[in-house]
């Protein structure tokens, strides 16, 4: 039915020629923006019912009581349905530390979030379907359980600013009532409204640099630089990543239309991975947190784990 009201608005009321490379464009970027910001807001109101009953504090405690490891595993599964790009995950990062939740528990956590939450699986699924998404899924906890048990191992508190852990974290207040459906449900369109406000303008920039590959970049551009053929297509997508910001959803149509000409799904997924947990304005932000070592360690785990991932997804699919 998109589709249908796609191709009748791009060729029958706008009467682009049908298959040029401008209407092929233009027909992308008005079908993938309605799919996704639907999408988008069905999930986010879900999720954000859902985080009602988790507020902040409370997630803290439950973190803070559990066995290491086990915090590892429950911080990336709260990644998953926090729909947060990494810059909106950091305060929430901050205040775990505060709160005195292990150092190695917060970068599951932190990792998890933008990389591997419920938007991302959903567009990945419909877009190539539950294998790939799932696969993604395993492959982005398996990072944010390893990477943050790792660096929890490591003892690097020594390397968090000091001011950081004399900050009083919340607590809930004595007493508070119990919220209401009512004031639950507007609290998920409300939350909804502020992430959509926040991610629209960078999934609209992203679908229509995905419309632009798709219809303009020419096929051997990418099987010359990351094709099949390249050896080194994933570090050098990873690289590429890096300096680009977007969230998990803003990505993943440059992720399809990259697969469509001719990129190997572990090579674009390397880079979605890169975009959403390595992204530069994440590093500046956690730079006022943590000291350079730290922020080394954490960049050089992510992207030998990235890349890792990367190789492995070609050899499988």
């Amino acid at each position: 039915m998109l589709k249908d009201f796609a191709d009748r608005l791009v060729y029958s009321i706008f009467g682009m020629e049908q298959g040029s490379r401008l209407a092929d464009v233009v027909n992308f970027f008005i079908y993938d923006t309605i799919k996704i910001f639907l999408l988008l807001s069905v999930i986010i109101f879900v999720i954000s019912f859902v985080r009602s009953y988790f507020p902040p504090e409370r997630t803290k405690r439950i973190l803070s009581h559990k066995r290491e490891f086990i915090g590892n595993i429950l911080a990336a599964l709260l990644g998953v349905v926090t729909p947060f790009c990494s810059c909106s995950a950091v305060p929430l990062f901050i205040g775990f530390v505060e709160a005195g939740v292990p150092l190695g528990v917060t970068f599951s956590f932190l990792i998890s979030s933008p990389m591997v939450n419920e938007i991302a699986v959903v567009l990945l699924w419909g877009l190539f379907g539950w294998k790939i998404a799932l696969i993604y899924v395993g492959a982005g906890l398996s990072i944010a359980v390893l990477g943050g048990f790792i660096i929890g191992r490591l003892k690097l508190e020594k390397w968090v600013e000091e001011y950081v852990f004399k900050v009083r974290a919340l607590r809930l207040e004595q007493n508070q009532e119990k919220p209401t459906l009512q004031a639950r449900l507007a609290y998920a369109k409300a939350g909804t409204t502020e992430i959509l406000k926040k991610v629209s303008l960078f999934v609209v920039i992203a679908i229509g640099i995905g419309g632009f590959i798709h219809g303009y970049v020419p096929e051997d551009f990418l099987v010359r630089y990351a094709g099949r053929d390249n050896p080194f297509a994933v570090p050098l997508v990873v690289a590429m990543g890096v300096p680009l910001y977007a969230s998990a959803a803003g990505v993943v149509p440059i992720v399809s239309a990259l697969v469509e000409k001719g990129m190997s799904m572990g090579t674009v997924l390397a880079f979605m991975m890169a975009v959403t947990a390595l992204s530069l304005p994440e590093m500046i932000i956690l730079r006022k947190v943590l000291k350079l070592p730290m922020l080394g360690v954490f960049i050089g785990i992510m992207t030998v784990t990235i890349i890792a991932v990367g190789y492995l997804f070609n050899a499988i699919l």
